[in-house]
């Protein structure tokens, strides 16, 4: 299993909308991102997202962890 960085949720966010997820509102402290798919995915406006709650959201988002940090090396 591959080990996760600490990211911001800002950072996650950008990371989701390379594979086609958009921002569309803040509710309270999170994000909301949809996919055209009709997938979405609160992300929390935090500076660091704990490791779990970023693995949750790599798999609600329908990716594997390896894709994932795939997508961060251009950030």
């Amino acid at each position: 299993m591959a080990k996760l960085p600490v990211l911001s949720g800002r950072d996650a966010g950008k990371a989701f909308a390379k594979i086609g997820f958009t921002y569309d509102h803040h509710s309270g402290s999170h994000m909301i991102y949809y996919h055209p798919d009709g997938r979405h995915l609160s992300i929390p406006d935090h500076r660091e997202l704990d490791r779990g709650t970023l693995r949750k959201l790599i798999r609600h988002a329908g990716i594997a962890v390896e894709d994932f940090l795939a997508l961060l090396t251009d950030l």
